[in-house]
């Protein structure tokens, strides 16, 4: 599938090395207006090439709308748009064309399709989510207006990791760091550790923690359609991510007296004096923050040796070539944020449908 969402839907097409990748956005309701500095911001904080522990491709990402907008607005018909791929260097993966890098998309691809890209992944390349930041930064532009907001930030680089509590950190310190992490002793930590592996030729995983402040109480459903099932299976759709927890996740130490979340009445309205629900419940939202965490992998392109084979199955040394992130991380902060933009809004769209 290459569509998202069920009444606002995002579907994105194009390679790493080819012409351009894009998308269409359908189901947007008319009249909301656009701000293409955001948007065009938000891809900026994704680009590749921004700082020196992110992959030195450089790409303008300059993105195009075609349709859908009309005098700086909405007019609810389908949004298209574009942004073109400038600075592919496909003779760096002439080696990878028959050869399949270790856990990788390389193998899965060849067996399902029979045919794949081998420049620079392909379909399979993290470049297919500028079409995602593109839905999610018209999202979030949808959402201001409800007064719901995303925050993601950069929590834990290998072993080196923030506390769990959010509200511990100043989250609009996010941006002052090449890393995004909003403490900025932890970020030199962190900003060190990536340069080490990446000296190495190595690469490395770490944790991604997101915030969505303003939901309101009611977005979900109780049985198949639950919000945190919804926001877990956007996530696992990002490149290299390999967990997802919410609240209080996989801490399961504690006893029900120690984390069920005590309401009382705040000045008339309802609330929780603790929020280890993740501001989830029954798969609904209570109208708590609702806070998650995202784990990626290590980059799985690493320029050293290693065993692989070609797709004959015959035994081969493989050593990489090219341009790739020694971490994810820092470029996927806006990515996260974006698919979580675009699931809170399809839920409030399908919230108003129930409502009709």
């Amino acid at each position: 599938m290459n569509t998202f969402g069920t009444i606002y839907r995002l579907t994105s097409f194009g390679e790493s090395h080819g012409a351009a990748v894009g998308g269409v956005i359908d189901g947007c309701p008319p009249g909301l207006e656009i701000d293409i500095d955001f948007i065009q911001a938000e891809l900026d904080r994704r680009r590749p090439g921004q700082s020196r522990i992110t992959t030195p491709r450089k790409e303008s990402d300059k993105v195009e709308l075609l349709s859908g907008i009309f005098e700086g607005k909405t007019t609810g018909a389908p949004i298209g748009f574009i942004v073109r791929n400038e600075n592919q260097q496909s003779s760096d993966y002439d080696n990878l064309r028959e050869v399949f890098r270790p856990s990788h998309a390389d193998f899965t691809y060849q067996q399902k399709y029979g045919i794949r890209d081998h420049r620079g992944g392909g379909r399979s390349s993290a470049r297919e989510t500028i079409a995602r930041i593109v839905g999610g930064a018209v999202a979030r532009l949808w959402l201001r207006q409800y007064r719901i907001d995303i925050t993601a930030y950069t929590s834990q680089v290998g072993g080196i990791a923030l506390e769990n509590d959010y509200r511990k950190y100043d989250l609009s310190r996010t941006e002052e760091n090449m890393v995004r992490c909003p403490d900025p002793d932890v970020a030199d930590k962190m900003i060190g550790l990536i340069n080490e592996v990446r000296y190495q030729g190595d690469t490395i995983g770490g944790i991604i923690t997101c915030v969505i402040k303003g939901t309101p109480v009611g977005l979900g459903e109780p049985v198949f359609g639950k919000l945190h099932a919804a926001l877990g299976a956007a996530m696992l759709g990002i490149n290299a991510v390999k967990g997802f927890e919410y609240g209080m996740g996989f801490d399961v130490t504690a006893r029900g007296s120690e984390v069920n979340d005590s309401f009382y009445d705040d000045q008339g309205r309802i609330s929780t004096r603790t929020n280890n629900s993740g501001g989830i419940q029954a798969g609904i939202s209570n109208g708590q923050d609702i806070y998650f965490r995202v784990a990626f992998k290590p980059v799985s392109t690493i320029l050293t040796e290693q065993q692989s084979v070609d797709i004959h199955g015959k035994d081969t040394t493989l050593k990489a070539r090219g341009r790739h992130d020694p971490c994810v991380l820092p470029r996927a902060v806006p990515i996260v944020e974006a698919m979580a933009a675009m699931t809170i809004m399809d839920y409030f769209l399908l919230a108003r449908t129930k409502q009709a």
